[in-house]
């Protein structure tokens, strides 16, 4: 009797396992699910690059692309003096703005005195924003950020803000490996991770883990993985991201913009990408009117 208690036991558990799911589900989960067939996304690096007179980070660039391409915005989080959250890749100020010196030696009111420069270096009349504000921006217009969040800042405080504008639903937290990706669940078990899964090692170590499979999407990487990757990503429900950024983009600029077709034909779901007008175009991905 006693075995056939520990059986049970045992295959109990060992099911609950394979089918944890999330009790905290929002919109957003929902929406981030495989589906074959889906539209594919376009990710925006760096909230837009290369883009004469719009800065990187800027919710002005932002607002530009919106207009043009549906889209997502994947954004980098730094802090200032005073704790103030904002948009900014950088740890210093010397590429992106008029400014000089760390991020942090500034309070936020002090680094209005600076403009963000555009990625030719021409200064705008744009300055650094205030993350809050971009959020409440992205709640307001339906906008999905993906939220890169600098070594120097606490993934709780950025959590907190999230919570504290009730912001969920347009919020996913990037991360870079299983420790990162277990502390942000364990914070925020509503949200969506973007989580690591560049090959079947670290895809099985995300599968085991205790973070339910709706609540992560793969980042495969950089480089072109294998189709059989990609499909054995899509049979636990989750979509692939692929960072065309970098080398894949100036491929893509060199060879033909037809190849982001083939990179979602290969099992591709999201394209991180710098160019994403031109991926927008290649794709025939319109804004609704």
């Amino acid at each position: 009797m006693k075995k056939l208690l520990l059986i049970f036991l045992l295959i109990t558990g060992f099911t609950c396992k394979e089918h944890k799911q999330n009790k905290n589900s929002s919109t957003l989960l929902e929406s981030f699910k495989y589906s074959k067939g889906a539209d594919p996304i376009i990710s925006v690096h760096r909230g837009g690059k290369g883009i004469a007179g719009y800065p990187e980070n800027c919710l002005e660039t932002i607002k530009y692309i919106h207009e043009r391409i549906p889209a997502i915005y994947e954004v980098d989080i730094a802090q200032t003096k005073d704790k103030v959250l904002v948009l900014m890749h950088d740890n210093t100020l010397e590429r992106t703005t008029t400014g000089q010196g760390k991020i942090n030696q500034y309070n936020y009111t002090e680094l209005l005195q600076f403009n963000l420069v555009d990625d030719f270096g021409t200064p705008t009349v744009f300055q650094i924003p205030r993350f809050e504000d971009v959020l409440n921006w992205a709640k307001d217009n339906d906008v999905v950020l993906t939220i890169d969040i600098k070594r120097s800042v606490k993934v709780k405080d950025v959590i907190d803000i999230i919570q504290k504008n009730n912001a969920q639903d347009v919020s996913i937290i990037i991360t870079y490996d299983l420790k990162q990706a277990q502390k942000a669940y364990k914070l925020a078990p509503e949200l969506i991770l973007s989580v690591s899964a560049r090959n079947e090692q670290e895809l099985d170590w995300l599968i085991h883990s205790s973070i339910p499979i709706e609540n992560m999407v793969a980042f495969t990487g950089t480089k072109l993985s294998s189709p059989e990757l990609y499909k054995k990503v899509h049979s636990y429900g989750m979509k692939c991201i692929l960072g065309a950024l970098g080398n894949l983009d100036k491929r893509a600029q060199a060879r033909g913009d037809h190849l982001y077709q083939e990179w979602i034909s290969q099992g591709i779901d999201i394209i991180a990408t710098d160019r994403p007008l031109a991926v927008a175009e290649s794709l025939n991905l319109k804004k609704e009117e």
